[in-house]
């Protein structure tokens, strides 16, 4: 090891402290995250490079998005570096006497880098940060829809209480119904035929006529003798249509979501072989694969147990012995993909 680069990542900027091969500090100071910065470290890197007869170690911590244009600078112009857990860097910096800044953050790192065995950290191709981005969306939209269904759920207690049990609340037909009829006053002053054919056409799913016909006969029927708590009048009718519109809309970008992200796995060979596993189909496949990125960086089955969150956890002192569980400290996304 000749030089060691370490940088304590914050927003916008990192702070820099770089260490030679007798652990002493040649540099300290501020990188601002712009491009005239980057090309600033990159020269200094080539530099050492060529001074060393070895390209100098890279170490940061992870900060979520505000190390993405550091990483994003190193994998470009193709330096190695370590990027690590928050926790693992803090619990290996620990010491005695409490003394915390950025700086001097970037000091530990880089001389405890000398006696620690940090490997480089595996760099995926865009197709896996991409479909990592794909699934985190699909599950922020899922996230919206649960909140507004239950936003839905408690003003139809209000306007047409009857509505969720004539109707499966998760079908496109439901969100139809109460877009058209968020009240029971409102469907009394239709006829069966005007019901159904307005049901048939505002429907984003296909809709047979006479199914059509059956559910306009019904609702009908309890609209007549339902007793809801607010006027056809109140704004809460027009909120709960709005309610319903988003969530047709969510569903309609999720379906959109898997099939681009099939479009981009179907040459892939981990999606064949996790779509060949019964009960796996397209969204839990392309889930997988954004979640687990590439499978091969992980060397063995208990690597990949620990990263998920899944590896048991024992605990035992003395007489006393808790029960094994697992884990729960990896990505509780990535285990959310098989409930």
């Amino acid at each position: 090891m000749k030089h060691v680069i370490a940088l304590d990542v914050s927003k916008g900027k990192s702070t820099m402290a770089i260490y030679d091969r007798y652990k002493q500090c040649e540099f300290e100071g501020e990188l601002n995250h712009t491009r005239v910065d980057f090309d600033w470290l990159h020269q200094r890197i080539e530099e050492m490079t060529a001074l060393d007869g070895q390209a100098p170690e890279i170490v940061f911590k992870a900060t979520g998005i505000y190390s993405k244009p550091v990483e994003k600078f190193l994998a470009i112009n193709g330096h190695p570096y370590c990027r690590m857990n928050p926790l693992e860097a803090n619990l290996q910096m620990t010491k005695m006497r409490r003394h915390k800044t950025d700086l001097s953050d970037a000091h530990e790192l880089a001389k405890t880098h000398f006696n620690m065995d940090r490997k480089s950290t595996y760099q995926q191709n865009d197709y896996y940060e991409q479909m990592r981005a794909i699934t985190r969306y699909y599950d922020e939209i899922d996230e919206e829809m649960i909140l507004l269904r239950s936003r839905m759920h408690a003003i139809l207690h209000l306007s047409f209480p009857e509505l969720e049990q004539l109707i499966t609340p998760s079908s496109a037909l439901f969100l139809n119904v109460v877009q058209l009829y968020p009240h029971p006053a409102l469907l009394q002053v239709h006829s069966k035929t005007t019901i159904k054919n307005r049901l048939k056409s505002n429907t984003r799913k296909n809709l047979s006529l006479e199914r059509a016909e059956k559910k306009a006969v019904i609702l009908l029927k309890v609209a007549k003798n339902s007793y809801p708590a607010i006027e056809p009048t109140d704004i809460r009718c027009d909120q709960v249509r709005d309610y319903a519109r988003r969530i047709a809309d969510l569903i309609e970008k999720k379906d959109q979501l898997v099939k681009q992200m099939v479009a981009m796995s179907e040459g892939k060979k981990e999606y064949k072989v996790l779509r060949s596993f019964p009960g796996i189909g397209d969204t839990t496949a392309c889930r997988l694969i954004g979640e687990l990125g590439h499978i091969r960086r992980f060397k063995s089955a208990k690597q990949l147990n620990a990263y998920a969150g899944i590896d048991i956890m024992r605990y035992q002192s003395g007489n006393m012995q808790y029960r094994d569980r697992i884990n729960k400290r990896g990505n509780k996304k990535l285990r959310k993909c098989f409930l």
